[in-house]
């Protein structure tokens, strides 16, 4: 080969290395090698997609909730062909070890594990007693909060100054004489406050007046006026008309409720015991810094 050969050669070949089709070629190859060396060349791999009519009466059946119809006989081709891609691109995609280190992909298999610790919570039935044993321990997450039906007339401390709680005082004796406004509110300063409250818990007294004025509205006396009380807004007369203590309900008047509240909790514990038991087919090594923190865990569990 003579020099003038040895430079179109050269030329030849480093087009080459610049062609798209080239790179695309190599990057191909490239995959299939490394499919072939993960899959460990095994050519008894599944190979078989089976459409059962259950997945594709649950195709129909996905397709008619967003679309509020049953899908054509295209479209029901389609949604096959779409999920045959999606199984193939799954298998394959294991098969290369594309899953492995994959954040979202660890998330969802933690979810579905956790979704079948929880079917097996969910599968129990329980019994009255168990369900009034329950009530009986968290009486508190369950009794129906006190209410208070009151109302009230506001005197501004912005507005009075030094006076208010003067102000506030003669106009009790007048309300509690009978000789007040037809209206009380009326008697006292303009305000986005609400002039009463029916049947309110303490929570929304608190969220509307403050925590202060709720606790001393509570312990008002009923049907008479009574204050000055004061709060983060000013001054009020309070006149209360009802008061209902709070009350543990029966568990027949809010079953449906406790069921939920066990159920959840029975998840709970469910999936902290299903947890444990998986984890302790591992023996879990913690490196660096970090590795104290769980060095004074393993050995309080030991104790144990």
């Amino acid at each position: 080969m003579d020099v003038a050969d040895l430079v179109f050669t050269v030329q030849v070949m480093r087009r080459l290395l610049r062609e798209p089709l080239l790179h695309f070629l190599l990057i191909g190859t490239a995959l299939f090698l490394l499919y072939d060396a993960t899959n460990g060349g095994r050519a008894d791999a599944p190979r078989e997609i089976v459409m059962s009519e259950a997945r594709i009466e649950a195709l129909a059946e996905s397709f008619a909730t967003v679309w509020m119809r049953p899908p054509t006989a295209v479209e029901l081709k389609g949604l096959i062909d779409d999920y045959v891609a999606e199984e193939v691109y799954y298998r394959e995609g294991v098969a290369m070890g594309l899953d492995q280190d994959d954040t979202v992909i660890r998330r969802r298999l933690r979810q579905k594990m956790e979704f079948i610790s929880e079917d097996i919570a969910n599968s129990v039935e329980p019994a009255d007693a168990q369900l009034q044993e329950f009530l009986a321990q968290n009486a508190g997450k369950f009794a129906q909060p006190a209410e208070l039906s009151f109302r009230q007339v506001y005197l501004s401390a912005e507005r009075r100054g030094a006076t208010v709680r003067a102000d506030a005082e003669k106009l009790l004796a007048e309300l509690q004489a009978g000789r007040g406004p037809a209206h009380p509110a009326e008697a006292g300063d303009a305000t986005l406050l609400p002039a009463t409250m029916e049947a309110a818990s303490p929570q929304a007294i608190a969220n509307a007046f403050g925590e202060d004025f709720a606790r001393q509205v509570d312990e008002a006396p009923v049907g008479q006026w009574s204050g000055p009380i004061e709060s983060v807004f000013g001054v009020h007369l309070v006149r209360v008309d009802e008061r209902v203590a709070a009350e543990a309900p029966t568990l027949g008047e809010i079953r449906p409720i406790v069921l939920r509240e066990w159920q959840a909790e029975q998840r709970h514990r469910q999936n902290e015991s299903f947890l444990a038991a998986l984890r302790d087919k591992y023996k879990v090594r913690v490196e660096g810094p970090a590795a104290e923190l769980f060095a004074a865990r393993d050995a309080g569990s030991a104790a144990r």
